[in-house]
């Protein structure tokens, strides 16, 4: 059984806070939607019955002009099918890798108060995730090292 991950533990974001924020960088994101999206209580969208997969649209339509005015970009987007190595279980509904101009372009979404609005979707949306930094690496012939 896959563990539950939403948000970043206090822990793993005192770590991307640590490194270098005036670099590039590419946010690997996997997603899991919820059969049904868990909004608060008093929340507007509790109650309407959306599923997980359309409380991310939602995410994804009321962060996207924050992302971009920050200047980062979706520079690939998967369909998953299949898993050849690793567990059976971890299947993913959304994969796709957000780049940012520096890390401190994400740290500023992250806290922007219209973001922390927009949040809430995602967290009603999210079964389990993986969000991983990585630094972007010149691609240099078809080696894997």
């Amino acid at each position: 059984m896959m563990e539950n991950y939403v948000d970043p533990t206090r822990a793993a974001f005192d770590v991307f806070k640590s490194l270098p924020r005036d670099t590039p960088i590419n946010m690997l994101n996997l997603v899991r939607y919820r059969d049904l999206a868990a909004y608060p209580d008093g929340h507007e969208h509790a109650g309407k019955g959306w599923t997980g997969a359309r409380a991310y649209e939602e995410y994804g339509t009321t962060s996207g002009p924050i992302f971009e005015r920050l200047g980062g970009q979706i520079i690939w987007r998967g369909k998953l099918e299949a898993v050849l190595t690793g567990p059976a279980d971890e299947h993913w509904d959304a994969a796709f890798i957000a780049a940012y101009p520096n890390a401190g372009a994400f740290l500023a979404m992250v806290t922007d108060p219209d973001y922390k609005l927009a949040v809430v979707n995602r967290q009603a949306a999210v079964a389990t995730s993986r969000l991983i930094r990585f630094a972007p690496l010149a691609i240099e012939g078809a080696r894997f090292a």
